[in-house]
């Protein structure tokens, strides 16, 4: 009896340690696997001899003044009164024009030539009224000096006068109505009467849009041409709400073009005083230099300086960009427990390694060779960080990752 329970017992023993060996880790040593694969990500290497090659070179977080700035998008556009719509007050055919879009225009060079038969009549009764009105100063003259002689009734004097003055009121409006259809009254006479009128540019620039051709009867004051005096572009800025405090006008603008490198200058003229539906202001900015190659309607992305304020930066080779990502390199052997499973391997490689980790980072304005730069929680200021040689290390992560 005593035998078999001894043998129980061997059996239990030897079945709960089996049991315990087979069993698998709890999730508190499956953290620290994941959490490893994460920071190996992030690691790289190089060898002594790769290390001189590259020449890494590090430095320390800043305390830089840089231009504190609102970034911002939008267009270049002109004032209303540079965008000029040509009409007509009076109709009719289109007898001639050699404008084209893009074609340059000097201000009163002639654009079209209108024909309409009122034009005829306008300049008939302007001569008709003209010739009575100096028929009838002369009677009314004549009244007056009669009256002074008392000779005359009051009420002739009053009828000479009433008559002239009504005629004359006719001669003025008929020389307004020429004068809007560009034809010199005081060059009208009997024998240069004409159907036509022409269109003269409102102002110099370029013609923008062509609405009409040749033939083509056009009704009174419709759209006939559009001409834009670039000389006065202005850089309008789309501001998101929140900024619109910060905005001081004559502050300066930097701003490039889509597709452009090429960077261009303005500074705030006007602010807009009415928030959008998309909770926005505009802001009007003067050019600081008038460019020929710039065009009404281009999109632009711009940067508003509305200051100096002291930031952590660091050199601008000490960011590196990947996947839309900002990125920094730190010395991995020093300080704040950086260095981890992948130094182990390290270590017990024959030929000693320098390693690296990468540390995501968010980036501000950049200024003078040197970039803000937002460091992630708790971050060790005092770690050295790859200031030469950073496009390097990530070139070599790439690799290594195509590799895997």
């Amino acid at each position: 009896m005593k035998q078999q329970f001894l043998n129980s017992l061997v059996i239990l023993t030897a079945a709960t340690i089996w049991f315990s060996s087979c069993s698998p880790k709890g999730n508190a040593e499956a953290i620290p696997v994941e959490a490893t694969k994460t920071e190996e990500a992030d690691m790289v290497d190089l060898s002594e001899d790769q290390f001189k090659t590259v020449n890494i070179q590090y430095g320390a977080i800043e305390e830089k003044k840089l231009s504190s700035v609102i970034r911002a998008t939008g267009a270049l556009d002109v004032p209303p009164q540079q965008l000029l719509t040509v009409s007509s007050p009076y109709g009719g055919t289109l007898k001639n024009t050699d404008l084209l879009q893009g074609k340059p225009v000097v201000k009163g060079e002639v654009i079209a030539v209108l024909e309409n038969p009122e034009f005829i009549q306008l300049q008939q009764d302007y001569l008709d009224y003209k010739s009575q009105l100096i028929y009838l100063k002369e009677e009314l003259e004549r009244q007056q000096e009669l009256a002074k002689e008392n000779v005359n009734a009051k009420k002739t004097l009053q009828k000479a006068s009433s008559e002239y003055n009504s005629i004359a009121a006719r001669v003025q409006g008929l020389k307004s109505k020429l004068g809007l259809i560009n034809i010199n009254p005081e060059k009208i006479n009997p024998e240069n009467i004409s159907g036509r009128a022409n269109i003269y540019a409102p102002i110099s620039g370029y013609v923008t849009k062509v609405l009409v051709n040749i033939g083509k009867f056009v009704n009174a004051n419709q759209e006939l041409f559009e001409i834009v005096d670039t000389r006065h572009l202005h850089a309008e800025l789309i501001i998101f709400e929140k900024d619109v405090p910060k905005l001081k006008i004559g502050q300066k603008i930097r701003f490039l073009l889509n597709n452009e490198t090429k960077e261009r200058f303005a500074e705030v003229h006007l602010i807009g005083r009415e928030i959008s539906a998309e909770r926005t202001v505009r802001v009007h900015g003067h050019l600081l230099q008038e460019d020929n190659d710039l065009l009404p309607g281009m999109y632009l992305k711009g940067i508003v300086e509305t200051g100096i304020a002291t930031t952590t930066a660091l050199p601008d080779k000490a960011i590196v960009q990947s996947a839309g990502k900002s990125y920094i390199f730190i010395a991995a052997d020093e300080g704040n427990n950086e260095k981890k499973a992948t130094d182990v391997k390290k270590e017990a490689a024959t030929e000693k390694h320098i390693p690296f980790k990468r540390i995501e980072v968010v980036t501000g304005v950049s200024e003078n060779g040197y970039t803000e730069v937002i460091l992630p929680e708790g971050f060790n200021r005092k770690i050295r960080v790859v200031i030469n040689g950073a496009y390097d290390l990530l070139s070599k992560m790439n690799n290594v990752e195509e590799e895997e």
